[in-house]
């Protein structure tokens, strides 16, 4: 410890982020040669490679990734310990990192969106992917404040929130012969289908490092027990991963989508798509918001969860 200087650690942890020699430099406003200068003496005093050079970016070595939330969350203490006590959204330049489906981002960030160009007008934030197969690793590292979903089963490292309850609906093309219509099930039985799913899964789930989310994003046991009631099985004609191509999808066809009722509505409020109700009972699903412990009494992100808080009201609000 005594031959460790904290500015390694703070390369380290760009690195462990970024994945990136140029973008890690430019996080903590280091040049490049810099970066790999300090890289170095921490390779030498760890006695690993820690990374390795591989066309995708920087891969971590076991001890790096063994290393990494351990690094971030030491770090994470010393700013808190001699950081600003106070957050003041009106002057920050902070930029915060969320994962979100295409749907979550469809639904909810333009509220917030709209709040936080009032509020906070130089902050920033970068939407991820959440179905990117290394969200965990993500959080636990700190390049992602919080993630939005459904997860079945959370980490004790890691915090959550339920934001709302949705449930599955029907959309079908606005053009569909069937469209403003009550489907009943001996008719959607004759319609192919069309469902979102992440994949990665055939049970619907995909578990890493302790954190469980949904990949399919529709309730299959329902609707299997549904159609299983009238002698009949579920034509699955397309299985894709993006809620908003589902409109573009269905135009000119008869195929009938099953998507969450909050986007439902939305494609109905844009004309895109017409909504139905299901002609069985699906039970809601939780969508909640995730994010690592370690932040949890940090007055930014405390302030950065109260406004995707609000900005989920709006939007259960409009849709009561």
């Amino acid at each position: 410890m005594k031959n460790l200087d904290l500015n390694l650690l703070r390369v380290f942890d760009a690195i462990i982020r970024e994945r990136n020699v140029l973008r890690a430099g430019e996080a903590i406003s280091l040049s490049p040669s810099a970066v790999s200068h300090a890289l170095g003496r921490l390779r030498v005093l760890l006695k690993d490679e820690l990374f390795v050079r591989t066309a995708a970016g920087m891969e971590p070595t076991v001890r790096a990734l063994e290393m990494a939330p351990l690094v971030r969350d030491a770090l994470v203490t010393i700013e808190r310990a001699v950081g600003p006590r106070e957050f003041d959204p009106g002057l920050t330049d902070r930029q915060f990192c969320i994962a979100a489906t295409d749907h979550m981002t469809a639904v909810i960030l333009p509220n917030f969106l709209r709040a936080m160009s009032n509020l906070a007008p130089h902050a920033s934030v970068t939407v991820l992917p959440a179905s990117r197969i290394d969200l965990t690793a993500q959080i636990d590292v700190g390049r992602v404040d919080i993630a939005l979903g459904s997860f079945a089963s959370v980490p004790h490292r890691l915090r959550e929130q339920v934001l709302f309850e949705d449930r599955d609906m029907m959309v079908v093309a606005t053009d569909h012969p069937l469209a403003g219509t009550e489907i009943g099930l001996e008719d959607l039985s004759r319609l192919p289908l069309l469902v979102v799913s992440t994949g990665g899964s055939e049970d619907g789930l995909l578990s890493e490092r302790g954190l469980t989310r949904r990949t399919e994003m529709f309730d299959r046991k329902a609707l299997t027990a549904a159609f299983n009631s009238i002698g009949k099985s579920p034509d699955f004609k397309m299985v894709q991963p993006h809620f908003l191509a589902v409109p573009c999808l269905l135009r000119g066809t008869e195929t009938a989508a099953i998507v969450p009722a909050t986007l439902a509505k939305h494609f109905h409020q844009s004309g895109s798509a017409s909504p139905s109700e299901l002609p069985w009972q699906a039970p809601p699903s939780a969508v909640q918001m995730v994010w690592h412990e370690r932040h949890t009494h940090d007055p930014g992100h405390q302030w950065l969860r109260k406004m995707l808080t609000n900005a989920v009201q709006r939007v259960t609000d409009l849709d009561s």
